[in-house]
């Protein structure tokens, strides 16, 4: 048998400790990777998988080293290369896709010339070769006008595509080794099914060899040939993805798949009264003119919450879903419609509400990193809400903080530490803690778990579906990870470009009867069957492609018309979507909700 293309043996990562001590944070770890083939490090936060992908390049945090008895990639042995051998690696022989394309791209610059910068740093090519490969690349990954997309400037692409171009930059120089490091987390997930198709073919067709960082299970699944799973730095499982997936020898990777497969909770036992009723709520950003803003993002958009109930909000990047959640707080007023609490209908801006109406209605960030201030203690943190809302300051306030901790199930101890020390589940539990401090009625959940890892995530949710239910406190829970919405959630509301398509009960949804809209949502949620990417048949093709979204009278037609596969002509082209309404259901569809099942929408294609 040939050597593999990649070989660690006994590898060690430590940091020095404050007392001078080293603490090893990844241990004895060895893998190999035939060429070709795709190796997941899978395992919570803190696990290392990041680091050890990382150390792959010779790279490691300020005050860390790296030790093994062997690091190879080809015929190079990273272990034994030098501080000014290993940048001409980084980018030619060995590329990395992170994980926010956002992030890594210069907003300032066009993005040919960050794509062919390795090329030019590493000297493979002049920039005529170099944009000339370029273009190649990018038609490789479906990219769309792929002579041109490279003279636009970052911000001016969607997420999805930038994805694509950072798997474009990092291809460029034909690497050996390609390190993606949860490079689909960030995307919805029709978006992540289209990246995931584009990274396997391109990775393929370029025969390089690959590490996949990811905490998703299902994502894992189609991509992977072999996995290691992590835990606390030390490998707690080996084999082939087929191996580990479907029979586990570990018991830490049974609660790791345990936890990507959220069992379906029974109904909330909600009061009857209607604790939030939202109203036509028109909202977006600009000067609002005859109750329109400049830049709509939500258009008529309404339900109703019953006390100690949850409502799902889910739908793609940009339809709106933390927009309404901005609106029910007050942080952004609405152009039009009405917010109720308990009948009262509330002021559209916050700096007009009571204090009283603050406490009712809190707001649990999607990143607790930015939510909390990293100059204050725990217990600080959790003081202010209690001093603001509930007037309690001293032994009374310390006597409550400590209840929060422990409703959170966190020790006492930690109020003295500062939000720096905690790990990512603990920062979202204070984060959680600090609303729950108000002791609010209605409790907006925006993504409260994308940033978290399956299992962490999982914990988060089954602590916020207890104390919803203990407490009686109404909860609107936005996401786009389907699977935990229907999971967690008694109604969904999907909303597709500010526009809400459908609205179901928890046993109604991803039923027989769905919105086109939704059926694509959850079709393409990645299944944990490994042929799942390669079964999975292209969306279908819209039926009227670039229809336009106002008939001849100017009136507004259904949004999701030039991508809806089953688009009636003459009819949704023409006259504004009826909604449709059912038991436990209202679907807004020129389609009868008869058709919209699975059968009568084959019948009408």
């Amino acid at each position: 048998m040939s050597a593999p293309a990649v070989e660690v043996n006994g590898l060690v990562i430590d940091v020095t400790l404050p007392d001078g001590t080293r603490k090893a944070i990844v241990e004895d770890v060895s893998f190999a990777i035939p060429k070709g083939e795709v190796l997941a490090l899978i395992g919570e936060s803190g696990s290392g998988k990041t680091t050890i992908a990382l150390a792959m390049m010779g790279y490691s945090r300020f005050g860390a080293r790296i030790t093994a008895d062997t690091i190879r990639v080809g015929d190079m042995r990273i272990d034994q290369l030098n501080a000014n051998e290993l940048p001409k690696v980084r980018g030619r022989r060995i590329s990395y896709i992170a994980q926010s394309a956002a992030a890594a791209f210069n907003p300032s610059r066009p993005i040919m010339a960050q794509v062919i910068e390795p090329l030019l740093v590493h000297r493979l090519a002049n920039r005529k070769e170099a944009e000339a490969k370029a273009i190649e690349i990018f038609r490789s990954l479906a990219l769309p006008s792929p002579e041109t997309i490279g003279r636009r400037y970052p911000h001016q692409v969607s997420g999805g595509q930038l994805q694509r171009l950072m798997a474009a930059m990092a291809l460029i120089t034909d690497p050996e080794l390609v390190i993606l490091d949860e490079p689909t987390t960030a995307l919805d997930v029709t978006t992540q099914v289209e990246v995931l198709r584009t990274f396997k073919a391109a990775i393929a067709a370029s025969g390089a060899t690959a590490i996949y960082v990811s905490h998703d299970l299902a994502v894992v699944a189609q991509v992977a040939d072999r996995i290691v799973v992590l835990k606390n730095g030390r490998t707690s499982e080996e084999g082939t993805a087929g191996q580990v997936l479907e029979a586990p020898s570990s018991d830490y990777t049974r609660s790791l798949l345990a936890a990507a497969r959220p069992a379906i909770r029974p109904s909330a036992d909600a009061s009857e009264d209607k604790v939030l009723t939202v109203s036509a709520i028109e909202a977006g950003y600009g000067r609002i003119t005859n109750g329109k803003p400049a830049i709509p993002v939500l258009s008529d958009v309404g339900f109703a919450l019953k006390r100690g109930a949850t409502i799902g909000v889910i739908g793609e990047s940009g339809s709106g879903k933390s927009t309404l959640a901005r609106v029910i707080a007050g942080l952004l007023p609405a152009a039009g419609g009405e917010v109720c609490l308990d009948g009262e209908v509330l002021p559209a801006d916050m700096a007009d509400r009571s204090r009283e109406q603050l406490r009712r209605i809190q707001l649990v960030f999607q990143n607790a990193d930015t939510a909390l201030n990293p100059a204050h203690t725990v217990g600080e943190i959790l003081s202010r809400p209690l001093a603001f809302y509930h007037q309690l300051k001293g032994g009374a306030a310390a006597a409550r903080v400590a209840e929060l901790l422990d409703l959170i199930r966190l020790p006492r101890g930690l109020e003295t530490r500062r939000s720096t020390e905690l790990s990512g589940g603990q920062k979202q539990r204070i984060n959680l803690a600090r609303a729950l401090a108000a002791e609010p009625d209605v409790l907006l959940c925006d993504e409260v778990t994308s940033a978290l890892d399956t299992v962490v995530g999982a914990a988060i949710l089954e602590l916020i579906d207890e104390l919803r239910r203990d407490l009686g406190i109404a909860t609107v829970f936005i996401s786009h990870d389907i699977s935990t919405v229907k999971a967690f959630c008694d109604n969904m509301l999907v909303l597709y470009s500010g526009t809400a398509v459908e609205l179901s009960r928890q046993a109604k949804f991803a039923g027989a009867i769905s919105h086109p809209y939704t059926r694509l949502l959850v079709d393409s949620v990645p299944d944990m069957d490994r042929t799942w990417l390669a079964q999975r048949a292209a969306v279908e093709r819209a039926a009227m492609p670039g229809a336009s979204l106002k008939n001849s009278a100017g009136e507004a037609l259904c949004r999701f018309l030039p991508r809806c596969p089953v688009a009636i002509a003459g009819t949704c082209d023409a006259m504004p979507a009826p909604l449709r309404e059912g038991e436990g259901q209202a679907i807004l569809c020129h389609h009868t909700l008869a058709n919209l099942s699975s059968a009568g929408l084959a019948e009408v294609s």
